[in-house]
């Protein structure tokens, strides 16, 4: 049985009128056969996230106020989109029931479930399709982790070949309440869906017709990637690319499944393919995948004579930040030295007290403290079997009067990362981007 799964954000499902074309969108391939929704998103920049709301009915209810205001809002949103689909769904109903179970002492996270819940009863009612309750079916660790018995589980309540429809975003916790994933988690619901149906495909509906190799507030009108890899797309994705949330990933790549980025409102666009491994053709055609920057990173850098003859040397510098909980993000060396980069947010005000317990553990020549960081990252798979290409990258560095702070490069070669600072990122990006871009031609 080949089935497709298909995810739809917020803003495919935001009124009436694009549930319509997410309709028109099932109906168009008898294959997508499970459905997940988002709640439904914001129809103008004015709008509130329903998240939002039901975090603030909760929030509210346990300080005792007035929370008639929020509750109204998502009333009248969910009330409005049933009435304009001509539906008899009850919404109301189901609404009201959670203003006593919201007044009662509910957890924050079944709160911010329901407008997944809801928006799935309308969706199914108008698709004619089976609800399917995440709650049943998906557990959650309670460190946000997918239990692998979610996948057994799933897979025999989505054995039979008519239409689903399960919302994304949540699940079972260990103790036997609603647990939801963190923002962004209906990608994930959406991928374990599609792993538990062994699905051929994975398609992500949201309001963008594939992903772009930069980001285009920063480089001007960036080339869509036709096709990419699930390495490339989680290197993006790690450095600050606007792309899928990093674990809605995982489940799929595990057992092969592509993901293809779709656009609701623009449905016969090829998007973009996430894959295990490129075709030939786009292998051949593409040197990088993307580029991909974030700022707001620390740089402590340690130098010891010998360093390198000294055993446990690095374990007890990384040791520093370990027991402090400090997050490690590259960590690039030389014979005499070492370069710890973390992001500043994790460093916070502590950086005085790790480069005083480095001085005593460690006995260095030096220990000096680098901040406002920026990292720019080039991605592809195709680079390691590239010639020239960190030369283009310096080059293009140069040629724009970007001064590099520290270089670095995973032994997989999927990427280079450049360190700069902040007042040269937006130059670095572009300019690196160019180097590997052509501009598009001008009729």
């Amino acid at each position: 049985m080949s089935r497709i799964v298909c995810k739809f954000g917020g803003t495919s499902l935001a009124d009436a009128s694009q549930m319509r074309k997410v309709k028109a969108i099932v109906e168009a391939d008898p294959r997508r056969r499970i459905i997940v929704p988002s709640a439904p998103g914001k129809r103008s920049r004015d709008d509130p996230k329903i998240t939002d709301l039901l975090y603030l009915c909760h929030d509210m209810a346990e300080m005792h106020a007035d929370l008639t205001g929020p509750f109204g809002t998502l009333r009248q949103r969910f009330v409005e989109i049933e009435a304009d689909l001509g539906l008899a769904v009850g919404i109301g109903d189901a609404i009201d029931a959670f203003l006593g179970q919201v007044r009662a002492g509910c957890t924050r996270d079944f709160a911010a479930s329901r407008g997944e819940y809801w928006n799935g009863l309308l969706l199914a009612a108008f698709l004619d399709a089976e609800f399917v309750d995440p709650f049943d079916h998906v557990f959650i660790t309670s460190t946000g982790r997918v239990e692998p018995a979610t996948y057994e589980r799933l897979a025999a309540r989505l054995d039979e070949p008519r239409l689903y429809v399960m919302p994304g975003f949540y699940g079972r916790g260990p103790n036997g309440e609603v647990k939801t994933f963190s923002r962004g988690g209906s990608d994930i619901s959406g991928a374990i869906a599609a792993r538990a149906a062994g699905a051929e495909l994975y398609e992500n509906w949201t309001d963008v017709s594939g992903l772009l190799m930069a980001d285009p507030r920063v480089v001007d009108a960036p080339r869509p990637m036709a096709e990419v890899t699930y390495r490339e797309i989680r290197e993006l994705s790690y450095m600050g690319a606007a792309v899928l949330h990093d674990e809605a990933i995982l489940p799929v790549r595990e057992i092969g499944t592509p993901i293809c980025i779709k656009n609701t409102n623009e449905p016969n666009h090829p998007g973009t393919r996430i894959v295990a491994r490129l075709s030939e053709e786009e292998d051949q055609s593409s040197e990088i995948a993307g580029v991909a920057g974030k700022r707001g990173f620390s740089m402590i850098c340690v130098e010891k004579s010998l360093m390198n003859a000294e055993i446990g040397f690095a374990y007890r510098l990384l040791g520093v930040f370990e027991r402090r909980g400090i997050s490690i993000e590259h960590c690039p060396s030389s014979i005499d030295g070492i370069n710890v980069i973390v992001e500043q947010r994790h460093l916070g005000d502590a950086a005085a007290e790790v480069i005083d317990e480095i001085r005593r553990v460690l006995d260095p020549d030096s220990v000096s403290l680098v901040t406002d960081l920026a990292l720019v990252a080039v991605v592809g798979e195709g680079m390691i079997r590239s010639v020239g290409i960190a030369a283009k990258v310096f080059a293009a560095l140069r040629d724009a009067g970007v001064n590099v702070r520290v270089i670095n490069q995973g032994a997989s070669e999927v990427n280079i990362i450049v360190g700069v600072l902040p007042d040269d990122f937006e130059r670095a990006m572009r300019a690196i981007y160019a180097a590997f871009v052509a501009p598009p031609r001008r009729e």
